[in-house]
């Protein structure tokens, strides 16, 4: 079970050892929705797509190098000795290798590139988010995607005030989701 999981079991106990006559309030919000309504978010998805289009490009670059070795290896394969021919292949196993690294490599540096960008987007957010939940008197907010049922009279969307807060407008059916 990981360390999230762990922390939310212990503040569910928590919550349901309170008095019956301590009322729990609870909220949930849809960040990463409320992310994509910034204004930040589309030059920062902009960035993204031109660092992944030069880093396709590159990788396309030493596909097609790679296959240009393949196939002049095809063309003299029949001129070659067992052990040259073995040789060359070994060779041609560790290219692709390596290209299927680096694109490993680049799928990984995209990601934690990204991560890096929406991160004070994140910040901004949560603070916005600890900021309403104190003003509410919420005791938890939830992430709303994992919500499977809502008692709208017991648990409080706060989306439309998290946008309303960070002068962001969303409509009204996205933020109830």
């Amino acid at each position: 079970m990981n360390a999230r999981m762990r922390i939310f079991l212990v503040l569910i106990a928590g919550l349901m050892a309170m008095p019956a006559s301590a009322q729990v309030q609870i909220g949930y919000a849809d960040p990463e929705v409320i992310i994509t309504y910034m204004p930040e978010y589309q030059a920062i998805q902009r960035q993204l797509n031109t660092e992944y289009q030069t880093s396709q490009e590159a990788l396309q670059a030493m596909a097609t190098d790679f296959q240009d070795r393949v196939a002049r290896y095809q063309k003299q394969q029949p001129l070659l000795t067992a052990e040259r021919r073995a040789e060359r292949e070994q060779q041609l196993a560790a290219e692709q290798a390596e290209l299927q690294q680096a694109a490993a490599g680049e799928d990984e540096k995209l990601s934690g590139r990204q991560e890096e960008l929406l991160a004070p987007l994140l910040d901004q957010v949560q603070t916005v988010i600890d900021a309403i939940a104190k003003e509410k008197g919420l005791h938890l907010v939830l992430r709303s995607p994992a919500l499977l049922y809502v008692n709208e009279e017991m648990v409080v969307n706060i989306n439309l005030d998290i946008a309303s807060r960070l002068g962001i407008s969303i409509d009204e059916d996205t933020a109830s989701n």
